[in-house]
């Protein structure tokens, strides 16, 4: 991805009549940022052509089952989006014009929080700042909006990695487990029951952590029927991770969130644009378990989106209160 943002930001620079003779002369790769991949692809699309690396990855594609494809319509913003601000490796503006070209009314911002330090992931300070940024670009694309957010590390002892107040300015907190996630089943179900009473969170993002390609990394144990009654009772999501590598909630414990009452969120996770289609692989798992539109938080609009996270910010507000 980084190749072709390079690459695309040297043809940029360059007038057409530069462009079009260097691509004849095969010059393109005397270009710092240009390689052979990425030359082939211009000279093909400077003839009008689709280029080959795009044919095949469309070619590759497997099929999509019908009612995935309508619960996918019924979409209308992505709960789980990153940019370069974190550990993704795209301007904010970037992921949301490429999310306008996909049908999207909104994403949710959702770059880290600063204890994950490998994702350099935002200060108070620089989360403060990112709202301000937020603001200016919601201004120009209008009547899109980047709802903001977080992925707000669940800590240790189940306290959320950010300033409340902070968190009470969002508008969807996405909660999720990254640190030791090997927890042994007695410490991880408190803990994650701990996130979820908290009044500020709204999804829990992959719930076990696990990775399924490559060497992968095996599932956090926690009691599910405990934390998935938690999620139903305190109104909070349960994300359904449309990354190939993630795929989480593993097909029994989506299943048993369904079961329990739980609503979800089908989110991509993405930290590159391209990722943002990764939505489609989340309804399929999701339609296979019959999970309806009704029963996703992102087929909100977004106004409607926002009073349900402010409403049951205040509910649970209001249960803990009445808890104390």
């Amino acid at each position: 991805m980084r190749a072709f943002r390079n690459a695309a930001a040297v043809v940029r620079a360059l007038p057409d009549s530069e462009l079009e003779e260097r691509s004849r002369r095969g010059a393109l790769q005397d270009l710092a940022g240009i390689g052979p991949a990425t030359a082939r692809v211009i000279e093909e699309a400077l003839t009008g052509a689709i280029p080959a690396y795009l044919q095949r990855l469309e070619t590759e594609a497997p099929p999509i089952a019908d009612e995935a494809l309508a619960l996918r319509r019924a979409l209308r913003g992505d709960c789980h989006v990153h940019s370069d601000w974190s550990d993704g490796g795209s301007p904010i503006e970037d992921m949301a014009r490429t999310a306008i070209a996909l049908g999207h009314e909104y994403i949710v911002l959702t770059d880290h929080s600063p204890r994950l330090t490998v994702a350099r992931g935002l200060s108070p300070a620089r989360l403060r700042e990112q709202l301000d940024v937020v603001r200016g670009i919601n201004a120009r694309l209008a009547p899109f909006r980047i709802l903001t957010g977080i992925e707000v590390d669940i800590l240790d002892d189940g306290s959320l990695d950010q300033e409340p107040e902070l968190l009470a300015q969002l508008d969807v907190v996405v909660a999720s487990v990254h640190s030791k996630l090997r927890m042994p089943p007695a410490e991880m179900t408190p803990r994650m029951l701990t996130a979820i009473r908290n009044p500020h969170m709204d999804v829990l993002g992959h719930c076990t952590g696990r990775i399924v390609v490559g060497r992968g990394r095996p599932e956090s144990q926690f009691d599910a029927d405990a934390v998935f009654a938690e999620c139903r009772e305190h109104h909070v999501a349960v994300e359904i991770n449309s990354r190939p590598e993630r795929l989480d909630p593993p097909t029994r414990l989506l299943k048993l969130a369904i079961e329990t009452g739980c609503r979800v969120a089908i989110d991509t996770d993405a930290h590159a644009p391209g990722q943002l289609e990764w939505q489609l692989r989340g309804c399929e798992r999701a339609a296979a378990c019959d999970v309806s539109a009704e029963m996703v938080i992102n087929t909100m609009p977004a106004d409607d989106l926002v009073a349900w996270t402010r409403r049951t910010e205040l509910a649970n507000s209001g249960r803990a209160v009445a808890t104390d």
